[in-house]
């Protein structure tokens, strides 16, 4: 699938093409398009060790370090939390093949449930609230508004796993809700509030990148959908059904490039992200209502496409009539993004 790959000389990102092998973990250059026959650079993985989550860039919350054994790092983006623990556990599969019990150990952790003896809250608190390596504050949008000082239950869990709070996410979970039942951090907007009034403890913190939390003593601070943003707040604040990486086709230059989308609901809109910028603001984005979404066959070129593109095409044209050609990495995820295209437009 699709990842952004930092460079190692140049410390910019790119997009890839991974294939992982069973010792090795290939990635190639799309150009036009289309992936290049030969691999762009290999990650081999005897001898590898893998971060996962892992916090070094604070604008990239969903990395993968991989230090290879001749101590190379490779860190790779992911577009979500789901995807990014998937890539994680086949690495991690793939790094331990040889060594069955060590398999069986890290399964083992995984599912484990046995918090540290004599933990303190106060002190957990107390790292979270540090300037360097303490739990990032960020902006976020819940219904229209715009929260500040927040930080989503999945970053929350990822930080008390990098920090050694816990082993697995069901742990992290169990130590975040003590920390909202002790009040020392409380839900803001609709989704985390909401999960507060479940009947089960165990699903009264959401460990889910929509879910907002803040520190107890903190105000809440939201400004309204009217504050000047580059895309609308209200079109940037529906629920996120699906996103991924997908090869979109340009409007001027007809070149292909690799884009994060963002498909949400309530408000319908599909918006596309450059996953080699540092900002994470769309690049476009429209409104689903009124559009047209369909599968192109994969026997010849339709009129309107340019380059020699790989296949599992789809087309979207929007009620303006504004036509946008996009590529899925395989049929099953075309029909994937199609269907939940179709119920929102």
């Amino acid at each position: 699938g699709f990842l952004p790959l930092q460079g190692h000389i140049v410390r910019n990102w790119k997009v890839r093409w991974f294939v992982l092998l069973q010792d090795k973990l290939l990635y190639y250059k799309i150009e036009g398009g289309k992936k290049e026959p030969s691999p762009k650079g290999r990650i081999l993985l005897d001898g590898c060790t893998i971060t996962c989550p892992c916090l070094e860039y604070e604008n990239r919350p969903l990395l993968i370090k991989l230090k290879t054994k001749t101590n190379t790092d490779y860190f790779l983006e992911c577009c979500s939390r789901e995807e990014r623990d998937s890539w994680a556990l086949d690495i991690t599969g793939a790094i331990h093949a040889g060594h069955p019990v060590q398999v069986q150990e890290l399964h083992r952790m995984k599912n484990s449930f046995k918090l540290l003896e004599n933990i303190s809250l106060h002190d957990i608190v107390e790292r979270m609230y540090d300037s360097s390596t303490g739990i990032k504050l960020t902006r976020n949008l819940d219904q229209g508004n715009r929260y500040k000082e927040t930080f989503t239950g999945s970053a929350l869990v990822d930080w008390l796993i990098s920090n050694s709070f816990a082993v697995s996410r069901f742990e992290a979970v169990t130590l975040a809700s003590m920390l909202m039942d002790e009040n020392f951090i409380r839900p803001v907007g609709v989704r985390s509030t909401a999960a507060t009034r479940s009947s089960d403890p165990s699903e009264k913190f959401l460990d889910d990148s929509t879910a907002l939390y803040m520190f107890a003593e903190s105000s809440k601070k939201n400004t309204s959908s009217k504050e000047e943003v580059h895309f609308n707040i209200s079109e940037l604040s529906g629920k996120i059904v699906k996103q991924g990486f997908l090869v979109k086709q340009g409007h001027k230059r007809k070149n292909w490039k690799v884009r994060k989308f963002v498909l949400r609901a309530d408000p319908a809109f599909l918006h596309y992200y450059d996953p080699t910028k540092e900002e994470n603001k769309p690049v476009g984005g429209f409104s689903l209502r009124g559009c047209l979404v369909s599968a192109l066959e994969d026997n010849g070129v339709p009129a309107g496409v340019k380059g020699n593109v790989q296949g599992n095409l789809f087309k979207i044209i929007t009620k303006n009539d504004i036509h946008y050609y996009i590529q899925a990495s395989s049929k099953a995820e075309r029909v994937q993004w199609i269907e939940a295209i179709k119920p929102l437009t």
